[in-house]
């Protein structure tokens, strides 16, 4: 592990509190200095319990004798959770020594588990100079509502050869949390995916053809409009019925549906994959990076056996990595790579899998495959090489 959050991460295992029981009890203990009385301690992590990543939503309680701050929960055994510890907002995320923000702290649960860090350094401690601004030309679109969901803003990158070739339509491509895609000033965590930069060096290069590219900005509703169930549905009329309309009478677009393509990461990915499967007349194509296709939440993988092959044809993008929060969606995106080759799609060709075994679950590792659909999808080669 990362020293994550210097000094040492302690998961002290005990003997399971309730013997043949599944629920299993996780403690989080922490020392952390640099402290005022005003401040709190919170965690955020990738479930519910820990807030679905909202910086400042689940406070730790403190000792004040011990100075130590706590939280329990219960979770299932074999529950992967991923996690960091801020003072409530992701500027006062904890970090490392030198400043460096930390990847994020990992722990299955198999046994009642006390997990203890010290912190002793916070991210406004620091001064930081965020690299990597956006490349190119971006256009925005604040406040886009639809049929009681959230607004949200969007994100337009425009291709390098936009304004000089004025009679050129372009592909587009809709990608989900897109505050996370371009620039590193509104990505949750810091990190971008710099999908700017990497689908400029493609053009640049003329592995790919141009395309624009809108980032569609996710809510504090993500996890429900992200899935399936009423208000996923809500959503993908959003994309169809608003955003995409909006984007074909703005910009000099090829509207017709094998010139769009959607997608996304975890939840992100799984509603790239529903948005193809349920509105194959609008998109052709979808980018499933870590999607969640069948967990113990939702299960997608039925659906698509259930249905068979779509009338049109479709090229579908699923990648994974192989730590944390990847091992718990593997068997899902396992069953899905079957089910696909059963209904009658050709690995390859129709679909393409791609694992990277090494990365784990965030928009650095992202950033690392997101240029792999662009050559699927839009190459001069028929597919990326493989590793």
């Amino acid at each position: 592990m990362d020293k994550a959050i210097i000094i040492l991460q302690l998961a002290i295992m005990s003997t399971s509190l309730l013997a043949g029981n599944d629920s299993l009890l996780v403690r989080f203990q922490v020392k952390a200095v640099n402290l005022s009385d005003a401040d709190t301690v919170f965690i955020t992590g990738n479930h519910p319990q820990l807030g679905n990543w909202h910086p400042g939503r689940v406070a730790l309680s403190k000792n004040t004798q011990t100075l130590i701050w706590s939280v329990e929960f219960r979770f299932a055994r074999g529950t992967i959770l991923e996690y960091k510890f801020t003072r409530g907002q992701w500027s006062t995320e904890a970090v490392l020594p030198n400043g460096k923000i930390p990847q994020n702290s990992v722990l299955k649960v198999e046994k009642d588990t006390t997990v203890y860090t010290e912190i002793t350094n916070w991210k406004d401690e620091f001064k930081y100079e965020l690299h990597g601004q956006i490349t190119g030309t971006v256009k925005y679109h604040q406040q886009i509502s639809y049929n009681g969901l959230k607004s949200r803003d969007l994100i337009v990158w425009l291709p390098p050869d936009y304004e000089k070739n004025k009679k050129r339509h372009y592909p587009v491509l809709y990608m989900h949390d897109g505050q996370n895609i371009f620039d590193p000033r509104t990505s949750a965590f810091g990190v971008d995916w710099q999908i700017d930069e990497t689908a400029d060096s493609l053009i640049s290069k003329r592995i790919v053809d141009p395309l624009i590219i809108v980032g569609i900005y996710n809510t504090d509703q993500r996890g429900r409009e992200y899935a399936p169930g009423d208000t996923g549905e809500i959503y993908m009329k959003l994309v169809v019925e608003k955003i995409k309309p909006l984007i074909d009478r703005t910009y000099r677009t090829l509207p017709d549906r094998e010139h769009t393509a959607t997608g996304g990461s975890s939840l992100g990915g799984t509603i790239s994959f529903m948005l193809l499967w349920q509105y194959p007349q609008i998109f052709s194509k979808a980018a499933c990076f870590s999607p969640a296709l069948k967990t113990r939440e939702l299960d997608y993988v039925s659906r698509v056996r259930r249905d068979g092959k779509l009338p049109l044809p479709v090229k579908i993008y699923l990648d994974n990595g192989g730590i944390g929060l990847e091992e718990k969606l593997q068997p899902g995106i396992d069953e899905m790579l079957t089910v696909l080759k059963e209904i009658g799609y050709r690995a390859d060709q129709d679909f393409y899998w791609y694992k990277d075994s090494t990365a784990a679950h965030n928009e650095s590792a992202w950033k690392e495959r997101v240029w792999r659909p662009f050559v699927f999808f839009w190459g001069k080669m028929h597919t990326p090489a493989k590793k």
